[in-house]
């Protein structure tokens, strides 16, 4: 019998249809992530992806929407995050997921932006956060041991990871629910660790795997740098370069949870580079051999606001030299030398998944991967993976140039489109524009000065000393240790000063003597732990010493890290009648945190506060102090920094939000910085380095939308004593660019290229420039068209150069936006250096 049409349904049966519609339409959305030996499979078809991550509390929600466009703009097809467990879970079963922590709210920027989402949930992170994002509570529950076979961990562990697992699929987040979410990441980075707990490692690793996929997501899950993950679990790489790795199954697809296109800083040491030709090299190498999914951790570092840093001495910048930096600005070339490269590979997908692989040796350090599919289609990816020298190679009988440690890519296995060593790109060079901090007349600074030792009632007196991280249980960066002695005479009478002898676990040390700073003293990245002897006075009679012990982040990995301690272990004083005084068992009396904590005297609720004394000039070079003074908000629409160099250490806030920890520790000036960086040969982290002599970081990202249209209240505690009144706003803005282009860089026009055309309407080689959008080339400091050398504002001629090389780029690109450049004959006429391969760099202003 024909069914009978919806309009002739009684009421009941037609809401049931409907329902039943719906039900159809919402099966139909939804999307089937698998994976075989080659890739993802989503809907069935085998999928090559671009990954890029970007850590949601790393910056701040006004900012997601375009650092999520700028990485789609960037070729990703996806972004990935990992969650932070640390900064939801508070305390246990009070959840957080506002402002920085709205993690709904970020998935949902992603899938408007229609980008695929792989959320590692860890919830152990690592990622230079502090405790590695297990919250510090956790440790505190007795019984507890991170990352074991251990029922209270796994108990907070599985209740963390069910809590945001379900958060997704109330959202129908999850692709199989007809969302983006299409992996997820359970642990990370244990392998390397889990045969330090024995049994309890490998039965750990074996539960977590178990309990994730008991969540029923749908969705594949991963387990990063973890050989032993059980099937289906996909074990994953992270490192430098993953063309040589394979997962611990024929079944399971290649995947590159982590390149790392830079590198984290430490307070005190030189700031690391990646050159962007070696990122671009190790990608080619991957997806030469085999690979399917690579994600870059970062494409945008971000900032570690508040006291959110691990390490320890991380800094409150997460810069990493990412594409995207952390102001959120493109970091050019490498953004768009990385651009052009995943379009390149995006023009091979077809071959690389579908296709049957071949490896040809082209010389003894030169190869090519070669896939061919049933179609006809072909792509290749020469290497050079000489460190040292260029080498001209033979490929299906045509010759082509691969300079040393570099790859070609040939979507038809006959044209190169691109080269990882040849950077097209122009170069942005970013100069932080100081503003006045241009406080109100009308409004004078205020300050509040510490008391030095017990402010209030002493928490608690003990023989001897107590761990710093488990007194305060990271609730302040700050414990007082104070205790007094008594000596007969005063020291010196004559002859050497005593000393006073502090050794410390970490992270750091002010000592006071009858309230005097007498000296400051500090751990590094390299070793929490140090020694102090500093010179002192003593007075006839009753001496007191207060040394207020100071952490810079928790460990955030490592075996066995969450005890890992600081704080002092001993204190004597020596020098006295050749006898040491030892003071490590006394009587000493303890405060946990600062006054002004206390107070919450950063809160704009306490901006009347009876504790700020209003000052006309603010006291400089005054320790333990907190500045507080209402500013304005910097012209324009730059991405706005605060330039601390005036200062020493301390604590800053805008309206009460946390810009975090500041420091203005220097590098030594021999701290493995490079005049130049060579991108051949394998990437450290100390490879390549700059800054050396100079604070680590000076400023400090403050976000537009932390600013009122007025009254904006700036408040800064300093610990060591600087001048507040040199304390800046700094604008970070584009003022010069330059361009260096070879006539061998590829000039294919990547968006048209057609395989079916034989050469792709191969034109000469071209500069492109391009100032910030409300900008002109102003003016043009250098051009060579020939054989120069250098690099951006370094450049200089060889002994090639074409006399009309500034009159040119001048003609075609002063007072304009954007212009173009040929390496041309029309452009340059006769060669003047016939054998000589030409290169045109150019340096130009924007304003």
């Amino acid at each position: 019998m024909a069914a009978p049409s919806a309009g002739r349904l009684p009421p009941l049966l037609l809401l049931l249809f409907l329902l039943a519609l719906l039900l159809v339409d919402g099966a139909a959305a939804a999307s089937s992530v698998t994976y075989d030996n080659r890739s993802l499979i989503i809907d069935g078809r085998r999928r090559l992806l671009i990954s890029t991550s970007i850590h949601y509390p790393r910056s701040v929600p006004a900012m997601w929407p375009k650092l999520v466009a700028e990485a789609k703009d960037g070729g990703a097809d996806c972004i990935e995050t990992y969650v932070f467990w640390n900064g939801h879970e508070t305390a246990p079963g009070q959840y957080y997921f506002e402002d920085r922590f709205d993690l709904v709210q970020f998935a949902r920027v992603v899938k408007d932006a229609g980008l695929y989402l792989m959320l590692r949930i860890g919830p152990f992170v690592a990622a230079e956060w502090n405790f590695g994002g297990l919250p510090v509570w956790l440790h505190y529950i007795p019984g507890t041991v991170f990352r074991t076979n251990n029922e209270p961990f796994k108990s907070h562990m599985q209740s963390f990871t069910t809590k945001i697992v379900d958060m997704m699929k109330n959202e129908q987040f999850f692709a199989s629910q007809g969302g983006h979410i299409i992996l997820a990441q359970i642990e990370n980075e244990y392998g390397g660790d889990e045969q330090a707990y024995g049994a309890g490692g490998k039965a750990y690793a074996m539960w977590a795997a178990s309990m994730a996929l008991a969540q029923n997501t749908g969705v594949p899950w991963t387990m990063c740098q973890q050989s032993d993950a059980p099937d289906p679990v996909i074990n994953t790489c992270n490192s430098f370069y993953c063309d040589q790795f394979e997962p611990n199954s024929p079944t399971k697809p290649k995947i590159w949870t982590e390149n790392w296109p830079g590198w984290f800083q430490n307070f005190g040491e030189s700031n690391p580079h990646r050159p962007p030709e070696d990122v671009a090299f190790s990608v080619a190498r991957f997806f030469g051999k085999g690979g399917s999914v690579q994600n870059y951790y970062v494409y945008h570092g971000g900032t570690n606001f508040g006291r959110t840093t691990g390490g320890p001495f991380i800094t409150t910048s997460y810069d990493y030299d990412a594409p995207i930096d952390e102001y959120g600005l493109r970091r050019l070339p490498k953004w768009a030398h990385l651009t052009e490269l995943h379009k390149s590979i995006k023009l091979c997908e077809h071959s690389l998944l579908y296709g049957n692989s071949t490896l040809l040796s082209l010389g003894p350090q030169q190869e090519a991967d070669v896939y061919t599919d049933h179609s006809g289609g072909c792509a290749a990816f020469l290497a050079n993976i000489d460190s040292e020298n260029d080498k001209v190679v033979t490929f299906r009988d045509i010759q082509y140039d691969l300079p040393a440690w570099s790859v070609s890519i040939l979507p038809d296995c006959k044209n190169v489109v691109f080269n990882t060593a040849k950077v097209r790109s122009q170069t942005l060079m970013m100069d932080m524009v100081p503003e006045t901090l241009q406080a109100s007349q009308a409004d004078p600074w205020s300050i509040f000065t510490e008391t030095i030792g017990i402010w209030d009632k002493k928490d608690f007196i003990q023989n001897g000393f107590v761990d710093h991280i488990n007194t305060t249980k990271d609730s302040t960066d700050y414990l007082w240790y104070t205790t007094s002695f008594d000596v007969n005479i005063s020291y010196p009478a004559s002859g050497n000063h005593p000393v006073l002898n502090i050794d410390s676990k970490g992270h750091g040390v002010h000592a006071f003597l009858n309230n005097m700073l007498i000296g400051l003293a500090y751990g590094n990245g390299s070793q929490s732990s140090f020694s102090v002897h500093m010179p002192i006075n003593l007075k006839a009679g009753k001496n007191d010493i207060a040394v207020l012990s100071m952490t810079v982040g928790l460990h955030n990995a490592g075996i066995y890290y969450e005890w890992v301690g600081a704080g002092l272990t001993s204190v004597n004083i020596s020098g006295i009648k050749n006898e040491t005084i030892d003071l490590s068992s006394n009587n000493w009396a303890y405060k946990i945190g600062l006054e002004g904590e206390h107070y919450s005297l950063f809160k704009p609720d306490q901006a009347n506060n009876q504790k700020w004394r209003p000052q006309s000039e603010p006291p400089k070079d005054q320790p333990l102090t907190w500045y507080k003074v209402n500013v304005e908000v910097p012209q324009g629409d730059d991405p706005v920094g605060l330039d601390m160099l005036s200062m020493g250490k301390g604590l800053a806030w805008l309206n009460g939000n946390a810009i975090g920890r500041y420091w203005l520790r220097t590098s030594s000036t021999d701290d493995r910085c490079n005049s130049s960086c060579n991108y051949r040969g394998t990437f450290s982290p100390d490879k390549c380095r700059s800054g050396c002599g100079k604070p680590t970081q000076r400023w400090y990202h403050v976000p537009r939308s932390w600013f009122h249209p007025s009254g904006n209240t700036l408040v800064v505690f300093e610990e060591q004593g600087g001048d507040p009144t040199k304390i800046t706003f700094s604008r970070r803005v584009v003022t010069s660019i330059c361009s260096f282009v070879s006539e061998n860089h590829p000039s294919v026009d990547l968006e048209s290229w057609d395989r079916s055309v034989s050469d792709n309407g191969r034109v000469a080689a071209k500069v492109q420039l391009s100032c910030p959008k409300g900008k002109k080339i102003s003016s043009i400091k250098f051009a060579s068209f020939g054989d120069p050398s250098g690099t951006c504002r370094s450049y200089q001629q060889g002994s090639c150069h074409h006399p009309s090389s500034l009159s040119v780029v001048e003609k075609a690109c002063l007072n304009i936006n954007s212009c173009t450049i040929s390496l041309s004959k029309e452009g340059f006429g006769e060669d003047i250096c016939p054998g000589v391969t030409k290169t045109l760099a150019v340096e130009a202003d924007c304003s």
